[in-house]
């Protein structure tokens, strides 16, 4: 029987990597190629500077684009936490929808891959001027920042039992 060790590594800081999370309307998992409110399918990728990584896949029933808003809040919860959606086409009720969620809906073409667009997103957050990454990396600059002083404010006040 071999012996392994498993080494813990603890640490009261956390990891520093900026990561922003960006969802592609697909069928196919490769290529945009879906309508917003139609979308029968979204994939989820968490993406920073040097990576990207697929962390979830939505999968929603085949809708008439009829203008049932009941369709839209399904897949505006889904994309939570998401910083933008790329979809090939979207409708004004959805995009007031998702600019509510803070979530920035951006037009491509079907042609346009999925992991051609992880590629400039990934670059983007590294080169900078790209106005809604931007928004989403000071973003959650902002929420880290205010973490790291709630940390501060609750150590100072020390521990009482």
């Amino acid at each position: 029987m071999s012996s392994r060790r498993l080494q813990l590594v603890w640490s009261i800081k956390p990891e520093t990597q900026t990561v922003i999370k960006v969802a592609f309307a697909s069928t196919d998992r490769t290529r945009v190629n879906q309508h917003f409110g139609a979308a029968e399918g979204f994939v989820i990728y968490e993406v920073t500077p040097d990576k990207a990584t697929l962390v979830g896949v939505g999968e929603f029933a085949e809708e008439a684009m009829d203008g049932n808003e009941d369709k839209l809040t399904a897949k505006v919860d889904f994309l939570a936490g998401c910083a933008a959606v790329y979809v090939m086409a979207i409708g004004a009720s959805a995009i007031k929808k998702l600019m509510a969620k803070g979530i920035q809906p951006i037009r491509v073409d079907e042609v346009d891959a999925v992991d051609d667009l992880l590629g400039q997103i990934s670059s983007a957050m590294s080169e900078g001027g790209v106005a809604w990454i931007d928004r989403a990396i000071a973003a959650q600059t902002k929420a880290k920042i205010k973490t790291e002083d709630r940390f501060a404010s609750m150590a100072a006040e020390g521990w009482e039992g």
